[in-house]
């Protein structure tokens, strides 16, 4: 099973759906809360080039935030990736 990291916020609803959608699949991952913490805030930033959570990886490939992912999950490609 690949390694799955999300840079999420307490507060996000796309964080909540993204979470969601990895919890049905039964996907463990590893999170990293980003509330009022600026120096993961800043390390999400460097990793991907953007602002806002969730951001998400599949091990090494930076899969982007939740409407990435579940498209990922509509073409199909999803499981694929998650069992690399």
């Amino acid at each position: 099973m690949a390694t799955v990291t999300i840079y999420s916020s307490d507060f996000c609803p796309f964080c909540v759906r993204a979470k969601q959608l990895l919890a049905a699949k039964s996907v463990a991952f590893n999170e990293v809360r980003v509330d009022g913490q600026r120096e993961l805030r800043q390390e999400m930033m460097d990793k991907s080039g953007r602002h806002t959570v969730p951001q998400i990886w599949i091990d090494e490939l930076h899969v982007g935030g939740c409407d990435e992912l579940y498209a990922l999950e509509r073409e199909q490609k999803l499981d694929t990736l998650l069992t690399k």
